[in-house]
């Protein structure tokens, strides 16, 4: 079951959207304006977003836009326009798909179907993490926030991948040395926290997020919104 967020002012097309994804097996959350629908998509877990483009408080670019400084949730946007440029300003802002309205519903689920796959087949991966626009290729040993590239050392990518990859979870210092260094390693027992100083410079005073927790007389970790 997918979890997937409607951000639509037309209440009657948000229903009818919602009782079709419904039916195929979905849980669905409706937003009737750009501002709770951003509040929404930043503060929970959803596997896609529909996005209307014309939308009350914040449009739909909008919202995008500021989604996509946080977060890589696939986005399906849903408007009245069809004109080439605004298919375009959609895309360029970050929008995985685009279909005008009136739609074919068997064409909508047809394209959240595809949207989902490559979700899916993208997240099965620990190779590829993303969390707070934080986002690191292990294949590529590369680190970009907000799409800028960060330069890390050997030892703090994979202090930040060892933190990534066990999100939500605190881990002790022994853990972490253990994971980073080795179980062999012999130096300063405090090398943990001079490399989670190392990477709150470089990432969290940097870019003005809260990365990395601490968690006090037990260990770190990096926690989702």
């Amino acid at each position: 079951m997918s979890r997937i967020l409607i951000v639509e002012d037309e209440a009657k097309i948000a229903r009818f959207v919602e009782l079709e994804l419904v039916h195929e097996g979905n849980e669905v959350v409706k937003a009737f304006d750009g501002r709770k629908g951003l509040d929404l998509a930043l503060s929970e877990a959803f596997d896609l977003i529909l996005l209307d483009v014309m939308l009350p408080q914040l449009n739909g670019l909008e919202v995008l836009r500021r989604l996509r400084m946080e977060k890589e949730t696939p986005v399906i946007m849903l408007t009245a326009r069809d004109a080439v440029m605004d298919k375009v300003s959609g895309l360029d802002a970050g929008a995985d798909d685009y279909i005008t309205k009136p739609f074919a519903i068997e064409e909508l689920l047809a394209r959240i179907r595809v949207a989902l796959k490559k979700r899916g087949s993208s997240s099965v991966s620990d190779n590829l993490m993303e969390i707070k626009g934080v986002r690191m290729d292990c294949d590529r040993h590369e680190v970009t926030v907000k799409g800028e590239a960060v330069e890390l050392t050997n030892r703090e990518f994979e202090l930040l991948r060892v933190l990534m990859k066990n999100k939500n979870i605190v881990l002790d210092r022994d853990k972490l040395m253990n994971e980073v260094c080795g179980y062999d390693y012999v130096g300063e027992t405090n090398v943990i926290d001079v490399y989670i100083r190392y990477l709150r410079t470089k990432i969290d005073e940097r870019y003005g997020i809260k990365l990395i927790t601490t968690v006090r007389g037990v260990g770190y970790a990096i926690k989702e919104r």
